[in-house]
């Protein structure tokens, strides 16, 4: 797996990135499908394996044990300057005044605390996991500068959120001289294609490189549409991303698997390579439950849909309501 530059940052990263919040003890947060450590490792020394030299998590996911699995397995399996560690801060992880947001004094001992999970002195990408409606965002991006500037962050990155406040982002970082947001993880796939109004062009002119989260609508772009799985079952926020009786939708679903009948691959593949030959998307972020998972995202890499194949795809959607801001 070659690597490629992160943008503007000259990072070196690999064409995919694995998602972590797969990754975790069940009983500690709202994801009783997370897998625990002795069951992460082995997917994590073979997303090295392949090639995968990118890493996200975030010190919401499990309750902070995604960070400190994800932690512990780089340090045992790889060396960590070869790496592109990434994490996130919002969330709180405890029900107390000043546990989440995005104040200055949120985030001082977010990063810390991710630090000391993760077994690091820094990360190489410091996100915010939501726009913070409480806090002015000259406060958070002045708070994020000091962060870097003090070591314990390369660079910082955004999450879901509207184009202007992203363009807000950028131009009050500019405006004070403060490090810019280099990087936006967005929340893109053929059943939520909202981002393709604003976001992207926003990103694309201002050569901020993009890592959609969800690239498989969390497995649902991978199976018929009357199908599910345990996670499914239990994942209460991707009940509130995507809605199975929407006609469009299922339709969609339908030409992926038409496509991959068609080329003669899984319907993973299809729907991945779809995100990945999206304008300006530097490394779709991919969760892996089992081995097969990281061996389709791999095999994605490779395959090129043709025009009339992305038509094809394209053809049913409709317009949705934004989701993945909260």
């Amino acid at each position: 797996m070659q690597t490629k530059k992160l943008g503007r940052t000259g990072l070196d990263i690999s064409p995919l990135c694995l998602g972590c919040m797969t990754y975790g003890v069940p009983e500690r947060g709202p994801h009783p499908w997370t897998l625990r450590e002795e069951e992460s490792r082995p997917l994590i020394k073979r997303a090295l394996d392949l090639g995968i030299n990118f890493f996200d998590t975030a010190n919401y996911y499990s309750d902070g044990t995604s960070e400190e699995i994800v932690g512990r397995a780089l340090k045992d399996y790889a060396d960590r300057d070869s790496l592109v560690l990434a994490t996130k801060v919002f969330y709180p992880l405890k029900s107390q005044p000043n546990a989440g947001g995005l104040s200055r004094k949120a985030i001082f001992s977010a990063i810390d605390a991710s630090l000391k999970r993760l077994g690091t002195d820094y990360v190489d990408l410091y996100q915010i996991h939501r726009w913070d409606y409480a806090t002015p965002i000259e406060v958070t991006l002045e708070a994020l500068h000091d962060v870097v500037k003090a070591g314990k962050a390369r660079y910082i990155g955004a999450s879901s959120m509207f184009a202007w406040q992203f363009a807000k982002a950028l131009y009050t970082a500019d405006l004070n001289g403060w490090t810019r947001f280099a990087t936006m993880q967005n929340h893109l796939n053929l059943l939520h294609r909202e981002e393709e109004r604003e976001m992207i062009p926003l990103c694309v002119d201002q050569s901020i490189p993009l890592l959609p989260w969800s690239p498989l609508a969390r497995g649902r772009l991978t199976r018929d549409s009357d199908a599910g799985s345990a996670r499914q079952e239990s994942d209460l926020v991707g009940k509130n991303l995507y809605d199975a009786t929407v006609e469009a939708d299922r339709k969609v679903v339908e030409a992926v698997a038409e496509v991959a009948r068609a080329r003669g691959v899984p319907r993973a593949q299809v729907a991945l390579a779809w995100v990945i030959q999206k304008p300006g998307v530097a490394a779709p972020i991919v969760g892996a439950s089992k081995p097969q998972h990281l061996d389709d995202a791999a095999a994605a890499l490779a395959l090129t849909l043709t025009p009339d194949e992305i038509a094809r795809l394209e053809a049913p959607y409709v317009p949705h309501a934004v989701a993945g801001f909260q």
